[in-house]
């Protein structure tokens, strides 16, 4: 497949003979712009990709031979007004910036989370975000979840977000996560390999799936065993699969502390501690950190790795649990 690009956010395909009959949205979600079915869809729609210089359908079937094109528009900020939100700032360059978010921060708006998100604050800290994200997620990358902390890397230009999308799709980014999780792992290491996708009827969940899912993998090593019950684990991802640490960790019978989605409710603490008192009974969120990225960076190509120090809720945890065992 032969892609040219002429601007920043202008991209040229042509249709080899192996993509014969594809879906024009289809083509386009594989192709190394980094953007969702819906968004893409949305862009078709809009005129913002078209075939052969004519607007066409999603649906579309392509021809071998055809031209497609496809332009990124600049973000729009409507309903965005930058405002402070609180992120630790790690890395900064002229093409891109490393943070280490807060848990407690959603990462783009979405409903429900109208404001107060990391793209307000990265609004209010820097002016030139990418606009391949669309409108509500300017130079979003990639994203963790609302109670997750640690290492994020966000884009200020357009190459550097296709780039560093492309980085992590193939999986080429170095990925480190902290875990706490209930449960005395066995072995020192292992993996879970195991695919994952929707849940079949708890919508806003995701599930390992026998067949039909995506593929995930996740690799852990043991880094501490509490005798209370809990183990700290190194957690690498090779795959980005929604929730896919929280969800492969409490398919293997070992949740990470404090999820309220996949791990174990509030009462558990209470019974399992009855006359204990402290910090661990009333954890607010999912003991796990994105401690560790490592990417190469699309303007020099050197290698660059970042680290992010343990937040003070999942430092304190640790602490509690190591007076436990004592």
């Amino acid at each position: 497949m032969s892609v040219t690009q002429n601007t920043a956010n202008t991209f040229f395909y042509d249709i080899p003979e192996t993509a014969q009959g594809t879906r024009f949205d289809v083509f386009l979600c594989n192709s190394r712009v980094d953007l969702s079915r819906a968004r893409i869809q949305t862009l078709i729609r809009d005129g913002h990709a078209q075939v052969n210089d004519r607007p066409s359908k999603p649906s579309h079937k392509l021809k071998a031979g055809d031209r497609v094109s496809l332009t990124i528009p600049p973000p729009t900020l409507p309903d965005l007004t930058p405002h402070e939100v609180e992120f630790q700032i790690i890395h900064e360059d002229s093409s891109l910036i490393v943070l280490s978010k807060p848990a407690g921060v959603v990462v783009h708006p979405a409903p429900g989370h109208s404001t107060g998100t990391l793209v307000h604050g990265l609004l209010k800290h820097c002016k030139d975000l990418s606009g391949i994200g669309g409108t509500l997620r300017p130079g979003i990358v990639h994203r963790l979840d609302k109670d997750t902390s640690g290492l994020m890397v966000a884009a200020k230009n357009d190459l550097t977000h296709a780039s560093l999308a492309q980085q992590f799709k193939s999986g080429a980014v170095k990925k480190k996560y902290l875990a706490l999780v209930h449960g005395q792992i066995k072995g020192e290491e292992g993996k879970i390999d195991l695919p994952i996708a929707r849940h079949p009827s708890k919508r806003k969940e995701m599930a390992v799936v026998l067949s039909g899912g995506r593929e995930a993998l996740t690799l852990w090593q043991k880094l501490t065993e509490f005798q209370t019950g809990f183990s700290l684990l190194s957690v690498s991802i090779k795959t980005g699969r929604t929730h896919q640490i929280r969800v492969h960790l409490s398919h293997v019978g070992h949740p990470v502390a404090g999820d309220p989605v996949y791990g174990y409710g509030p009462n558990w603490w209470k019974k399992r501690f009855p006359q204990k008192n402290g910090p661990l009974l009333n954890l607010k969120r999912q003991m796990l950190h994105s401690k560790r990225l490592g990417f190469v960076h699309p303007g020099n190509k050197s290698y660059m790795e970042f680290e992010a120090p343990l937040p003070d809720d999942m430092k304190h945890a640790l602490e509690v649990l190591e007076q436990l065992d004592l």
